[in-house]
């Protein structure tokens, strides 16, 4: 007989929609997220020894991925979209659970809030609301494999662009986020069979629509919107 999974807790941050979202944990160690316990989860007894540990391990819900179906293989973005891979031998979030798992750094943890105690982390890849399982202390002994191979994602490598944004578009970013907007754009959210110089792209992130493209090695901002 199998248990139901329970939520304990949501994560939310400044990632609107799965565009521009990290393709993995710890990518972007400028954005920062909270996460919320569910009411009956909000005991700070629960989270008693965490201040010890610098990261943790999430285990959450792919909640905007799910489908009926699913396939053995999948193509991977880091392959360019063409590529068939085993769905197990990729992180791909079309899986027959679709289960994420990822590591993210402790900034703080907030014992007592509105919402019950609440934990601040950097690094993470999931979008705004997201659905969190379970969450564990990262083990550098025996998390940690520094002589682990990294499959074909090693071995294609994806290079950060050089961002290009003016002066008067990085003004119009609150202080607060704008670390943490260059560094996404550095990562290139791009699907990666994308190479259009001339496609103008947009992603949302804190209530703007940051609009840029994209030639060679170099991201240019062209417009930013507020929805102030």
């Amino acid at each position: 007989m199998t248990s139901e999974m329970k939520i304990i807790a949501h994560i939310y941050n400044e990632y609107e929609t799965k565009f521009g979202v990290p393709r993995q944990s710890g990518l972007v160690t400028a954005a920062v997220s909270r996460i919320v316990f569910a009411p009956e989860y909000r005991n700070p007894d629960a989270l008693r020894g965490l201040e010890d540990f610098s990261h943790l391990w999430l285990i959450w819900e792919f909640s905007e991925a799910k489908r009926e179906n699913w396939s053995p293989t999948v193509r991977p973005p880091r392959l360019g979209g063409n590529t068939r891979m085993g769905v197990f031998a990729t992180r791909s979030p079309f899986r027959p659970n679709p289960i994420g798992l990822s590591c993210v750094k402790i900034e703080r943890i907030e014992p007592q809030t509105a919402d019950g105690p609440v934990i601040v982390v950097s690094g993470a890849d999931l979008m705004n609301g997201t659905p969190i399982y379970d969450i564990k202390p990262y083990l550098p002994y025996a998390d940690c494999h520094p002589e682990a191979k990294g499959g074909f994602a090693e071995a294609v490598q994806r290079k950060r662009l050089d961002v290009d944004c003016p002066l008067e578009l990085l003004a119009r970013i609150p202080e607060p986020h704008r670390a943490a907007v260059l560094e996404i754009l550095a990562q290139d959210p791009r699907p990666s069979y994308q190479h259009d110089p001339e496609r103008v792209y947009g992603m949302a992130y804190a209530g703007m629509d940051v609009r840029f493209r994209v030639d060679g090695e170099r991201l240019t901002v062209t417009e930013i919107k507020r929805g102030d």
